[in-house]
């Protein structure tokens, strides 16, 4: 998976035209498609009217931390929210609704509002934007549940501004070009509509879009070092939190997505961490067992590596690898939560030093899990600014160090080891096509991904042989791909 990168600035705040006050509002979700989980309110405050103006402000300033200054609109967010005290819980909520909804959709309202090149990469150059307190109102209007004239005066402009959302969906109806079509439709860069179209086909293209608009559920992986997957839910329940367990991972629960995660004392106490139903699976794919010696080689902040643990009841050697150290701290804390006492992390170079790094490993792994740097566009759900970063070339880009990835780590394989090559991409550059040329290393061949995940789930996955593919709109997960190989 992609690292993060931090904001390209600090302390700095865009410029903008400030928002008309307006009057306050009854707290209502509005039906927009797509978003983070949102957190709960304190209690009674849903009762309260929305302060516009405040909301307005916060929404105004992250985005343009986040199109300006190049910050991620999580962190952006971060940054407004945390300086803003005075907002409600629930402007919170409105305000991260908004951001994200500006950022996933900009690209659509931007072709609707006629810019030219709001679909190419990075939602096209500085012609192609709209001024951000427009755009916010044609969100509004589009997707966040007022009228245009009411949206128009909320954020003062004249209520001309807002004539592009008038007969939307029929003209995105009318057109003709089912690249065109999905891109406008789902707000997506031309380039990956595409690519979808060219794999999937118009229809299931479209569908596979429309989920990477939803919003994601919020799913969390029980820790079984502390208790199953039911006395997690009935201490979620005593926290009043409900959940329901996940259709395909044995761990997994949907949470009902309207708290903080992060506050719950079950949380705290490491009964649990958030992890998509995919990345639980692709963890269970593994096989890993007590007694083994197990290597995450990409194992960035250690979600599936903490799985892992699990797995092997504390019991045998797992080593989690990565080239960045700070991440890896990051693994540990969360290990430490959990209960995990058989992680050793180690820091490795990215470049060529990193066969040295790990010699001491090799043909000694009885189980490798290759979590490969990757496009992400299987995650788009969840990083909805994502699109607009990535260019036409990453996802052959990436796979050029998948490929170096899978085959240095191959070699820690004892005979009779397995690996796992895993990414969150869509598409055969970064997932089919590095699957084949592992299978032509020395000693490597295939084998069935139910070995490990069972044959029931496996067909119940759709699994095909040694490759599993999970999309959104057919699993309710991120977008995920594995392949196992088993070393002769």
């Amino acid at each position: 998976m992609p690292k993060r990168t931090p904001p390209t600035a600090q302390g700095a705040r865009p410029g903008r035209r400030g928002p008309r006050r307006a009057p306050g509002r009854k707290v209502s979700r509005p039906p927009s498609r797509g978003g983070p989980p949102l957190k709960a309110g304190r209690a009674g405050s849903a009762e309260r009217p929305l302060r516009d103006d405040l909301v307005d402000a916060a929404v105004l300033e992250a985005y343009g931390l986040a199109q300006e200054q190049g910050w991620l609109a999580d962190r952006a967010l971060e940054r407004v929210t945390r300086r803003e005290r005075s907002l409600w819980a629930a402007e919170r909520r409105a305000a991260a609704e908004a951001v994200y909804g500006m950022v996933r959709w900009r690209g659509q309202l931007g072709w609707l509002a006629g810019r030219d090149g709001a679909l190419e990469p990075g939602g096209g150059g500085p012609a192609a934007r709209l001024d951000p307190s427009l755009l916010y109102a044609l969100w509004l209007a589009r997707f966040g549940g007022l009228p245009p004239a009411a949206a128009a005066r909320r954020l003062g402009l004249a209520p001309r501004a807002l004539a592009a959302v008038e007969g939307a969906e029929a003209r995105l109806a009318a057109v003709a070009d089912p690249v065109l079509r999905l891109a406008a439709a789902e707000s997506l860069p031309r380039w990956i509509a595409a690519r979808l179209v060219e794999e999937l086909g118009p229809a299931e293209a479209a569908a596979l879009a429309r989920a990477m608009n939803a919003r994601a559920p919020l799913t969390v992986r029980a820790n079984l070092l502390r208790g199953g997957r039911e006395e997690l839910a009935a201490r979620l329940a005593v926290e009043g939190v409900a959940a329901t367990p996940t259709p395909f991972s044995p761990w997994g629960l949907v949470l009902d997505g309207h708290q903080n995660a992060f506050s719950l004392q079950a949380f705290r106490d490491g009964w649990f961490e958030i992890q998509d139903e995919g990345s639980q699976l692709l963890a269970l794919a593994v096989g890993a067992r007590p007694g083994k010696t197990v290597v995450d080689a990409c194992a960035g902040a250690g979600g599936k590596s903490l799985a892992l643990a699990m797995e092997m009841h504390n019991r045998g050697e797992l080593f989690a690898l990565d080239s960045d150290e700070g991440r890896l701290d990051e693994a540990r804390r969360r290990a430490r939560r959990a209960g995990v006492h058989n992680l050793r992390f180690r820091a490795i170079p990215a470049g060529a030093g990193a066969a040295e790094a790990i010699a001491d490993l090799a043909g000694k792994a009885d189980r490798v899990l290759v979590d490969a740097p990757c496009s992400g566009l299987g995650a788009l759900r969840r990083k909805p600014d994502a699109r607009w970063r990535l260019q036409p070339g990453d996802p052959e880009r990436f796979s050029a160090v998948q490929r170096e990835l899978a085959a240095r780590f191959a070699r820690l394989l004892k005979p009779g080891g397995r690996l796992l090559y895993a990414t969150c991409a869509v598409g055969r550059i970064e997932n089919e096509e590095v699957a084949a040329t592992l299978a032509e290393l020395p000693g490597m061949r295939p084998v069935p991904v139910a070995a490990a995940l069972g044959e029931e789930r496996a067909r119940a996955l759709g699994a095909s042989g040694h490759t599993l593919t999970l999309l959104p709109h057919r699993h309710g997960t991120d977008g995920f791909f594995a392949a196992a190989f088993e070393r002769a």
